[in-house]
């Protein structure tokens, strides 16, 4: 076991360095002036808002959405309470084209977004206010601190670098306040759930404002020895350096501590065989802990009417600890042989993020200029001990009727390295009025990266250096003042860990997407909709090497095509509603290995789709009350890449109540899996597959004071 390291945040977040949109979300309100848009705490304000027409994330600007070229569907706050949406994977179910994959037997989040998933170790990788979010391995996202989501879907390589052409997830996180508001919320729920979380803002003074955000949650399981715990706690920091300067800093602290519980198996390849709720691991490894230290700094200098500069700075640490017993494919009977492994993972990720925006006219054309440069270090150090069950010593359960508490095998060396990545990167995004109704979105995105691997085991080095060139090219035309129908196609890339049989390293996978859709927005702005088609090529995917099967090379192949709908907002005066549906077809378009040719892509199904339905009403003797539910419907999935078993389609409900009694005071109900569905979640293979929760019941209160 190695000894813990201490870690130091450098000096450079002593400097006021960029945002790639500091998601302060600072409006020019008047020449050389920036102001801060009010907001409810709770995020339950009179509007409940369930659109939002405007993001940041797609184009790093404050462009409307009807005028981007691409799909972009945006969770507001609204939507988080009203579900009750303590984490980001609560929210998957309303977004069209989202594909939950495996998460590591809890430990972070992992999905595919239009049946393109990221690293199978890592997951998808998703921005945090803009900057990278998740490098290294980290603990499950927590709302408590989270405004909105912005599930960004096709490529976004042209301004963010390495990404899958799939899409991604920009999470923007509450920022302080200059008006005063406090409020305090607790729940309980089925499996000894217990959860608490405050929300503080107000001014220190007339030029800085603070918030702070903190929860925090004990949460059994139905899964048999499986308890969690997660602690939260962030504060923040806005300044008013000026009239026209505003300094915004973050921070974060996110622990979680829990069993690696890897679900159960699929014995002779079907699900169901074995209890939802029985645990295959050891009690006595004890938790797995995921902890994440956050900081991010960010400035936004207004030069003149027409022209700003956005810089900021994120350092980040994680760390994951802890023992796990886990099913190794031997199946003897009703008798599983176990592998045991200690995993003791660090990582540091250092990104620094400079832009300027401006405005400007060719004659009658009109450009928003944007243009940036960008550099991370991105250290990460993996040790790992490990012992695989054998004939002579399986270390095995029975599947049926487990027997815990057996002595451990002894761990051997398995894994020891340090890993350095570094990139820099430059980007340029011309937005162009070439009509009153036709708006071009033209991009390009320079990175040169390169990586060092050295193998603390045996003492070897491996390097790698290449360089990317992402564009995007998208033209909107505005066919009324509520509809736009647009077309775009883009570039992307993402490096490919490890080496080839012969040492070298791997060529980044390439991909590109081209995609065509409608848009709907209300005169009010309430309510919007969008219908999408594309279609996916990625190359260069890891592909088992035809010499040597125990290595990889990059040239494989994957397609995805489909069809997405969404639709969200306020209807009437009382109703809100949610809904989405996808088609998408994945698979293996290319593999050395001809038998996977045309097999489907793991845990994305055919046809999925949801509905959410609210309505609210005032109270005669005055208060609200609200009353929804939805259905969330997801289709049959291969279960491993070789299509080997299948995850059945499943179907779950929900209900919600609330009752606000006067302007402070709101109370809760939540029901999940009214109808106590038997289903299964995602799989990495047959040997590890994820069921779902059953029937669970949340009482909660939220209080403003």
């Amino acid at each position: 076991m190695r000894p813990n390291r201490t870690r130091t945040l450098p000096l450079l977040l002593g400097l006021a360095l960029a945002s790639p949109f500091s998601t302060i979300h600072a409006r020019q309100a008047s020449a050389g002036t920036i102001t801060l848009p009010p907001v409810e705490v709770l995020g339950q304000d009179a509007a409940a808002v369930y659109y939002e027409g405007a993001g940041s994330g797609a184009t790093r600007t404050d462009t409307p959405l009807r005028e981007v070229p691409q799909a972009v569907r945006i969770v507001p706050r609204q939507v988080l309470d009203d579900v009750g949406a303590t984490r980001l994977d609560d929210t998957l179910d309303y977004v069209s084209g989202i594909a939950r994959q495996s998460d590591f037997g809890g430990l972070w989040d992992n999905f595919a977004i239009r049946g393109l998933a990221g690293h199978e170790e890592t997951g998808l990788g998703f921005l945090l206010n803009g900057f990278a979010g998740n490098r290294g391995f980290n603990a499950p996202r927590d709302t408590a601190n989270v405004e909105r989501i912005e599930f960004l879907k096709g490529p976004a390589a042209a301004l963010y670098g390495s990404s899958e052409p799939g899409g991604t997830v920009n999470i923007v996180t509450k920022k302080p306040r200059f008006t005063s508001a406090h409020s305090a919320e607790a729940y309980a729920g089925s499996y000894d759930l217990y959860r608490v979380a405050v929300d503080s803002t107000g001014p220190l003074s007339q030029q800085l404002a603070y918030r702070i955000n903190a929860a925090a949650e004990t949460r059994g399981s139905f899964r048999d020895k499986v308890d969690s715990e997660r602690r939260l706690f962030a504060p923040a920091l806005t300044w008013r350096a000026g009239s026209d300067t505003l300094v915004n800093y973050e921070a974060e602290y996110l622990q979680q501590k829990a069993p690696l519980d890897r679900g159960v198996i699929a014995a002779n390849g079907e699900v169901g065989t074995v209890s939802r709720k029985r645990f295959l691991g050891e009690p006595n490894d004890g938790d797995v802990t995921v902890e994440n230290l956050t900081h991010q700094l960010t400035l936004e200098h207004l030069l003149s009417e027409a022209w700003r500069t956005r810089f900021g700075v994120a350092y980040k640490t994680g760390s994951l600890e802890g023992y796990s017993t886990e099913a190794r494919p031997t199946l003897v009977g009703t008798s599983l042989w176990r592998q045991r492994r200690y995993r003791d993972y660090e990582s540091d990720d250092l990104d620094v993020q400079a832009e300027l925006i401006g405005s400007f006219r060719t004659g009658t054309v009109e450009h928003e200029l944007l243009t940036g440069v960008e550099a991370y270090r991105f250290a990460l150090d993996q040790f790992m001990l490990r012992v695989n069950g054998t004939a002579g010593e399986p270390y095995a359960i029975d599947i049926h009727d487990p027997v815990y508490g057996q002595t451990p095998p002894a761990l051997l060396p398995n894994t020891d390295t340090s890993e350095t990545q570094r990139n820099a990167a430059w980007f340029i995004q011309d937005q162009i009025g070439l009509a009153p109704r036709w708006k071009l979105l033209a991009g390009l995105r320079v990175d040169r990266f390169d990586q060092r691997i050295e193998n603390h085991r045996n003492g070897t080095v491996r390097k790698q250096d290449h360089a990317a060139h992402s564009p995007r090219l998208g033209l909107t035309f505005l066919a009324t003042e509520r509809v736009s129908v647009y077309v775009g196609t883009g570039r992307s890339f993402r490096p490919n860990a490890g080496v080839d049989r012969f040492g070298a390293a791997f060529d980044p996978e390439t991909g590109r997407a081209d995609e065509a859709g409608i848009k709907f927005e209300s005169a009010d702005g309430r309510f919007g909709a969008g219908a999408a088609v594309f279609d996916i090529r990625k190359k260069n995917v890891l592909t088992r090497d035809p010499a040597d099967g125990s290595f990889s090379v990059a040239a494989g192949e994957v397609r995805s095509r489909g069809l997405e709908l969404d639709a969200a907002g306020q209807v009437g005066e009382h109703w809100r509603v949610s809904a989405s549906f996808a088609w998408i077809d994945a698979e293996v378009a290319r593999d050395n290995d001809p038998s996977l040719e045309g097999k489907p892509l793991a845990n994305v199904p055919r046809t999925s789709a949801s509905a959410l339905v609210v309505r609210e009403v005032p109270l005669a003797g005055g208060g609200r009350f609200g009353l929804g539910g939805g259905l969330s419907y997801v289709g049959e999935r291969a279960g491993d890449a070789r299509d080997s078993f299948e995850l059945p389609a499943y179907t779950t409900a929900k209900l919600l109540a609330f009752w606000r009694v006067g302007e402070r005071l709101r109370l809760s109900l939540d029901v999940d899996n009214l109808f106590d569905r038997e289903y299964y979640a995602s799989a990495y293979d047959r040997w590890w597959v994820t069921p779902g929760t059953p029937r669970t019941i949340t009482l909660g209160m939220q209080a403003k004071f």
